[in-house]
């Protein structure tokens, strides 16, 4: 068993053009100030982080290092949501994800994902000149459009699609390869790897990558029904990241799982700041500390009711007081005999 590292924060949700949060010593000095010790970097946003020279010079992450070392805080990773998004874009949401983009690709989905495989592969180079084992992004979704089957689908629809996203993704994994890094997909509704059935359907297509790996987020799950648990159990080795962010499903005669086209603060199910939702932190924490998850433990901060600044000052504590610090020794080595193989073969009578 391993310690789990933090408290970290991801600061996507934090970034802003005011300050604190307009610059990566100002808002470093704020996570420290919360007592946070680690932060996660969207790697898209200019205020924080300058993607294209950190894949070029290690001399830019010895300083963005050094920013956050002066401030008593560790890099735990980089992300690439947004860009991870644009590998794979069904037409029906050319439109809504074109901004996540640089304005010279926008309106070219073409162009589009070639800056996007570019960026990943840019975030590959920087992950590893940072010194970082794990990065974490989104898979993009081709298949999304079609998840309820209704009308009923062709068949071989979902297993094309399938097929065409892990041939976007396999390159881009052997380019993490070549950098050391794990890749880790956050299992996200939106995204074509949203559940476990899901993820396994990739990772066969990528001929089981070692560096196809995971990011563990409860909250999707929580609003997808799913047992998040059970979860670990089944995928711990691929898990290799950890958003800690709360959710609640409260059902009701009107709705379900799909919520009726509702805002986030009228739906069935909703993400809420930590403790104040529905997820079973205690029994995460153990499953992760049994197997021997030993990344860090990252606040990712969203909730329809309360202010973020509120939700990361209590975010700190929540999380320290969830980290196991694994034991040493056995409860019962105090009544333990030593080890005494003539003793033992009398025991069991064969001696």
């Amino acid at each position: 068993m391993k310690t789990i590292k933090g408290p970290a924060i991801f600061l996507a949700q934090f970034a802003g053009d005011a300050a604190p949060f307009d610059s990566l010593p100002a808002i470093a000095r704020w996570a420290a100030d919360l007592g946070f010790e680690g932060v996660q970097i969207p790697s898209w946003d200019g205020r924080l982080f300058d993607l294209a020279r950190a894949a070029e010079s290690k001399g830019y992450c010895d300083e963005v290092k050094g920013v956050l070392a002066e401030a008593g805080l560790q890099l735990t990773e980089l992300s690439t949501h947004l860009q991870g998004q644009l590998v794979a874009v069904h037409p029906a949401y050319d439109k809504a994800f074109d901004g996540f983009a640089a304005p010279e690709v926008r309106g070219n989905p073409r162009a589009r994902q070639a800056w996007a495989v570019d960026q990943l592969r840019k975030a590959a180079k920087a992950s590893a000149n940072l010194g970082l084992s794990a990065h974490v992004t989104f898979s993009g979704a081709l298949a999304w459009p079609f998840l309820y089957p209704w009308p009923q689908r062709p068949a071989g629809l979902i297993e094309t699609a399938f097929d065409e996203l892990a041939k976007r993704w396999r390159p881009i994994l052997d380019a993490f390869d070549e950098a050391g890094v794990d890749l880790c997909y956050e299992i996200h509704p939106g995204e074509d790897l949203f559940d476990g059935t899901t993820f396994e359907m990739f990772l066969e297509r990528v001929g089981n990558h070692r560096r196809c790996n995971i990011l563990y987020d409860p909250s999707h799950f929580v609003l997808q029904q799913l047992d998040y648990l059970g979860y670990i159990d089944v995928y711990h080795e691929r898990i290799k990241m950890f958003h800690v962010k709360d959710a609640e499903f409260n059902p009701s005669p009107r709705q379900g799982v799909y919520s009726g086209y509702q805002p986030w603060i009228d739906r069935a199910g909703r993400f809420r700041s930590l403790g104040d939702g529905q997820v079973d932190f205690s029994g995460i924490f153990s499953k992760l500390t049994q197997y021997g998850f030993d990344g860090w433990a990252v606040l990712e901060w969203e909730c329809c009711m309360k202010h973020p600044e509120q939700g990361a000052a209590e975010g700190a504590d929540f999380i320290r007081s969830h980290i196991i610090r694994v034991t040493e020794r056995a409860f019962d080595d105090f009544a333990g005999g030593g080890t005494d193989l003539a003793a033992n073969r009398r025991m069991l009578g064969i001696g």
